[in-house]
């Protein structure tokens, strides 16, 4: 496979992944601040744009602005908009329709395409409507992606993507909430943004606290947004990627030493001792979602640089010289 076709369908997997994911937090924290007068506005929209990384304006902050730039501002200097992951998305899709099929295209550049409309109804009537739509859209990409691409190196690409950002928001979700009471209503905030509050629910029981909040988004082997499985997923498709699931001195790649790292760590953990330094076990978490991809680019994305023969200037050299003569 070409290393730019691999690194499209990698961000493919990352931007639609991210236009989920903040999509599914916004509509969290939009419903919060309409139905609950007792949150500060402006407080809950900045406690989000950390959460997202996205710079911090000066002006005060409510429902209104916070949608504005989060969901709808193109080219957001401050982060990655809604917008802009769509965009992203579809500008890689584009460049890599050799390797996406048809319907994985034709869904990204329909959401795409009705992007402005629904921004202009959204800023109507709310945005309700326009984060139900990219959710939905999110999900029917990745139904499709699952149904026509083949198991092959461009669908694990694919999914690494979509795995290692799931990380990377899941850790930051939990990143928001460190230093809250273990009974505070905001880990059902945390929960419902990761479409894990029922899941969690039915796995213990209805009873709700922050040490179980954090170990079922953190450990959980079966939930399919926790961080332990989508590491797993990742790793699994890295093994998958370069076809010797069983190399006898272990990982030689960094990406995939990396990824077992920071698996094995949560993996043979005591759930005893998952609170103790959550922070700095975040913030690595976080580190290696970033250092996996810089692995991954130098690997996989980064072609080797254009080089002369040097023969050729020595010769054209001696041409010259010997006109002189």
């Amino acid at each position: 496979m070409l290393a730019r076709n691999a690194e499209s369908l990698y961000w493919i997997g990352r931007y639609v992944e991210r236009a989920d994911d903040t999509a599914r937090i916004l509509d969290v924290t939009v419903h919060q601040l309409l139905e609950d007068s007792s949150v500060d506005p402006d407080h809950a929209s900045r406690t989000l744009l950390r959460v997202l990384g996205i710079q911090q304006p000066d002006h005060e902050l409510d429902v209104w602005s916070l949608t504005d730039l989060v969901a709808f501002r193109r080219d957001n200097p401050g982060g990655w908009s809604i917008f802009d992951s769509i965009s992203a998305a579809r500008e890689n899709a584009r460049g890599a329709r050799e390797v996406t099929s048809t319907e994985m295209w034709e869904c990204l550049n329909t959401t795409y395409n009705t992007l402005p409309e629904r921004v202009r109804a959204a800023k109507r009537l709310g945005p309700a409507e326009f984060l139900s739509y990219i959710e939905g859209r999110a999900a029917m990409f990745a139904g499709l992606a699952d149904s026509t691409l083949s198991r092959d190196d461009g669908y694990r690409f694919l999914l690494l993507g979509r795995a290692i950002e799931r990380v990377d928001m899941t850790v930051r979700l939990l990143l928001s909430r460190v230093g809250d009471s273990a009974s505070s209503p905001a880990w059902v905030t945390v929960l419902r943004s990761a479409g894990a509050h029922d899941t969690y629910l039915r796995t213990y029981r209805g009873v709700l606290d922050a040490g179980r909040v954090v170990e079922f988004m953190l450990l959980d082997r079966l939930f399919p947004r926790s961080v332990f499985f989508s590491l797993k997923l990742a790793e699994h498709s890295l093994d998958e990627l370069h076809h010797r699931a069983h190399n006898r001195v272990g990982a030689t790649a960094e990406a995939q030493r990396l990824l077992g790292r920071a698996r094995s760590e949560l993996e043979f953990l005591r759930p005893g001792e998952l609170l103790d330094s959550l922070e700095q076990r975040l913030a690595r978490l976080q580190k290696t979602c970033s250092d996996v991809g810089e692995a991954l680019a130098l690997e996989y994305f980064h072609a080797a640089p254009w080089v002369a023969w040097t023969d050729v200037g020595r010769y054209d050299a001696l041409v010259i010289e010997e006109g002189e003569i």
